[in-house]
């Protein structure tokens, strides 16, 4: 390996707690270990910069974990020779659990197949972790029969937690003191395994964002995204103090609080719970996401009469099976399709950050690096002790969030920057310019959320133009998410004769889109559609062509209609299969058509019309105006009898928006064709 100017630097500031990565992967793949257990024996047989020092201690690495790591199928053969030969050492996870029926505190270790092991009273006392979930560790564990021959022959004579035994912040923020905020981002990237070298901050700054749950309390965290792109190792390998559940079922009383054996679940044992292929996950209580829901809000639950305090972060990773375009730009679809059913509009709005999975290379060889990364034990301690600092209130001294940043919103922005900060600045020395990216990151993932949830139906989340206010300047930036489809949909440019856009909300506030399209052609006047337009649609077009036929002769189209056929269908632009009524619209369309007059720029016509040329009003514009106006549309035409509604438009809308009230169908023309 050829050491670059970080290594140098590291190898000089941080000795004695960083490793080399390739050796990681040198021996991962055949070992099924978790990373910080590899990286304490590499600590340990392969501390030095000589190659042929380094290939032996890799070898006795290597011959360590044939002596000492045994897989779940060789319990028995473990156990054997631990009978055969008095005692031996393993590399293994301990868990130590009390047996009131028996006053007994009994060990157990995954490998060793075996719940009764004695294990003394120093060591559960000692490492209080041995109760609450285990932790790896070189255990000694010796055979003794006792005199009747019928109690557990299996005792831990010696146990040493691969881990560490004490950490000093204050040589850790000295460390960081040491690093320029780019020098630091590469350093904590290549201690993930990834070559900081081919990838953009942002980038960068994203896969960080993953450890956001390891050093924040109570943080709600999801990513979705292709497979193969590494969305687990930071929950698998990144801490001993992380458990991932892969699939299969979860209950209250495994999750939460067990009610028989007052015990709390895991929430109250792992700093951070990780659901793998969240898709698969199967849940048959239906209190578990009743229960989630309270404490994804607040971190406390109730079950009974007990109520739980708890702050494990909760993780959320899986597959997306589409294309991200295609999922942003149908209605019907969203960017949390892969979810169960079960996680509804309230749990998903208590995320606190979605990152882009999508965003994320797939894992390649390229993209492992061969550098120098802190040991993954010193940097779990790190961020275990960081988990205690509260600066959930820095980015409101340098800025403050716009109107659309609401209570939960501001909550996960907040939350997503003092994880950034501890992550990044752990000894507190953040700029103004590095806050404020770390602000609009933090938005963004925020926002990803609310865009889902806006999208799902509920018009309650309407309010999704995030933006920050910056103290010091007083100056406002709006903040967006890259692959959000919306904008666009509405084309800005002049479209073809009898082409127009228009929309309507249903009862739900789900909001349908639709461009209109007519054409004339030589023929005896009749009207003809497509056999698969909606109904509502196609009733309103009837209504439309109903009223032309009464004022074709005021209108002076009495022989272009007779010599006329109309064709008209219309296009989903939503994919919500919504209901709109836009026979004025329609209307407008026809008239385009037949006098090859295009229709103004950007514009969305509402409203419906009866075949006597009343005007019908949606029940609400705030929906379709909101929508319209993220999908690119410049001006709207709305009915006068909506007029009242325009005090209840956002902000933002009315100053996007050229907003034109029309009292009568010939105004809504006149004010639609272009001059």
């Amino acid at each position: 390996m050829q050491m670059d100017e970080l290594d140098q630097k590291v190898v000089k500031v941080c000795a004695g707690k960083v490793v080399r990565k390739d050796l990681l992967h040198q021996i991962k793949g055949g070992e099924n270990v978790p990373s910080y257990v590899l990286e304490y024996l590499l600590g340990k047989y392969c501390a030095s910069d000589d190659e042929e020092e380094i290939r032996i201690g890799i070898n006795a690495v290597k011959d360590t974990l044939k002596s000492n790591y045994f897989r779940h199928d060789e319990a028995n053969k473990a156990q054997s020779m631990v009978e055969q030969q008095g005692r031996h050492r393993f590399i293994d996870r301990v868990e130590v659990r009390f047996l009131p029926s028996e006053n007994q505190y009994w060990a157990s270790m995954d490998h060793f197949n075996f719940s009764k092991i004695h294990i003394p009273e120093d060591f559960y006392r000692r490492y209080e972790r041995l109760l609450e979930g285990g932790i790896w560790a070189l255990v000694d564990v010796e055979f003794r029969l006792d005199d009747t021959g019928r109690g557990s022959p299996f005792f831990i004579s010696d146990l040493r937690p691969i881990q560490l035994a004490r950490f000093d912040f204050e040589e850790y923020a000295e460390l960081r003191r040491a690093f320029a905020r780019d020098e630091w981002i590469d350093l904590l990237v290549r201690s993930m395994g990834l070559e900081p070298g081919l990838m953009d901050r942002r980038l960068k700054l994203l896969l960080l964002t993953r450890l956001i749950p390891l050093i924040e309390k109570n943080y709600n965290f999801i990513e979705l995204g292709p497979r193969s792109t590494g969305k687990s190792y930071a929950f698998s390998e990144m801490s001993p103090y992380c458990i991932l559940i892969s699939g299969g079922k979860a209950s209250t009383a495994n999750l939460f609080y067990n009610n028989a054996r007052r015990q709390v679940g895991l929430v109250g044992h792992w700093d951070v719970v990780a659901f793998d292929e969240v898709a698969g996950i199967r849940i048959t209580d239906p209190d578990v996401f009743q229960i989630m829901k309270d404490y994804m809000a607040n971190g406390r639950f109730s079950r009974g009469l007990t109520q739980v305090l708890a702050d494990a972060s909760l993780v959320f990773v899986g597959n997306l099976n589409q294309p991200v375009e295609t999922l942003v730009q149908n209605s019907a679809t969203d960017l949390f399709q892969p979810l169960p059913k079960q996680f509804d509009l309230a749990l998903l709005d208590r995320l606190h950050f979605y990152l882009p999975g999508w965003e994320v290379p797939k894992n390649s060889k390229d993209l492992l690096t061969n550098h120098y990364g802190f040991v993954t034990d010193y940097l779990a301690e790190a961020f275990r002790y960081l988990r205690k600092q509260n600066r959930f209130d820095e980015s409101e001294k340098v800025f403050r969030f716009g109107p659309h940043v609401e209570g939960r919103d501001a909550t996960a922005v907040k939350k997503t920057v003092s994880g950034l900060l501890k992550i990044l600045h752990p000894d507190g020395i953040c700029s103004h310019e590095e806050l404020q990216e770390y602000v609009e990151l933090a938005l963004e993932g925020r926002r990803r959320v609310k865009e889902q949830l806006k999208k799902r139906g509920s018009f309650e989340f309407y309010k999704t133009s995030f933006s920050y206010i910056d103290l010091e300047s007083n100056t406002e930036k709006m903040v967006s998410v890259p692959e959000q489809g919306g904008s666009g949909v509405i084309s800005q440019d002049l479209l073809p004769p009898g082409t127009i856009y228009t929309a309507a909300a249903d009862n739900e506030a789900k909001v349908g889109l639709f461009r209109l399209e007519v054409t004339v052609t030589s023929g005896t006047g009749k009207l003809r559609t497509p056999s698969g337009l909606e109904k509502g649609l196609k009733e309103s077009l009837q209504r439309a062509h109903s009223y032309l036929m009464n004022v074709k002769e005021r209108l002076g189209l009495n022989e272009v209609l007779a010599q006329k056929d109309i064709y008209a269908e219309a296009i989903d632009l939503s994919g919500g299969n919504v209901e709109c009524p836009c026979g004025v619209a329609f209307f407008i369309a026809i008239i385009s058509a037949i006098r090859n007059r295009r229709i103004q720029a950007g514009t969305v016509v509402l409203g419906d019309l009866t075949i006597q040329g009343n005007i019908k009003g949606p029940a609400s514009i705030v929906e379709p105006l909101q929508i319209t106006m993220e999908a690119g549309a410049l001006r709207a035409l709305v009915p006068l009898s909506n007029k009242a509604q325009f005090a209840g438009l956002p902000e933002q809308v009315v100053e996007k928006l050229d907003i034109v009230f029309y009292g009568d169908v010939d105004r809504a023309v006149a004010k639609t064709l272009e001059l």
